[in-house]
């Protein structure tokens, strides 16, 4: 019969899994955060407000896709809506690129695959965008209703 494990043993165990896991992931995530800088410096933020314009799912699909291929925090978020919104750009299209922004990981998405696996990375990255065009098509229909 197998002796059972002491706190000590499976904490050090678990440290071990987790100091693999992440050695395994670095190279990863280091891709990740070079590509999000190329990205953002290549589509500067400022000119969105040309892309955006087109009606509700438009602005919908096209601030959905342009955050899913940047990728930013929630902090910096607020900023950066304030600042759209006061270039003109619809609340559909703010709304969407926010939450995919901050949900959809079209850059990390190797590196998701490689830790959750493929089905559910692609799953979940799939629902997310699909939901940024329906948070940001519901935000707008409350702020309609709301303010009449």
């Amino acid at each position: 019969m197998k002796k059972p494990s002491t706190l000590t043993e499976n904490i050090f165990d678990s440290s071990k899994k987790t100091l693999r896991m992440l050695i395994r992931v670095l190279p990863n995530i280091f891709a990740v955060v070079l590509l999000s800088g190329l990205i953002m410096e290549f589509v500067p933020m400022n000119r969105l407000s040309e892309f955006l314009g087109g009606g509700i799912l438009t602005d919908g699909f096209v601030g959905a896709g342009i955050g899913s291929i940047s990728i930013g925090n929630p902090l910096v978020s607020y900023v950066l809506g304030g600042e759209l919104l006061d270039q003109g750009v619809s609340l559909v299209a703010v709304t969407a690129l926010l939450v995919s922004w901050v949900t959809v990981g079209s850059i990390q998405l190797p590196a998701e695959i490689q830790t959750f696996g493929a089905r559910f990375a692609l799953l979940r990255n799939a629902l997310s965008f699909l939901f940024a065009i329906l948070i940001a098509v519901l935000m707008l229909l409350t702020m309609q209703f709301l303010i009449g």
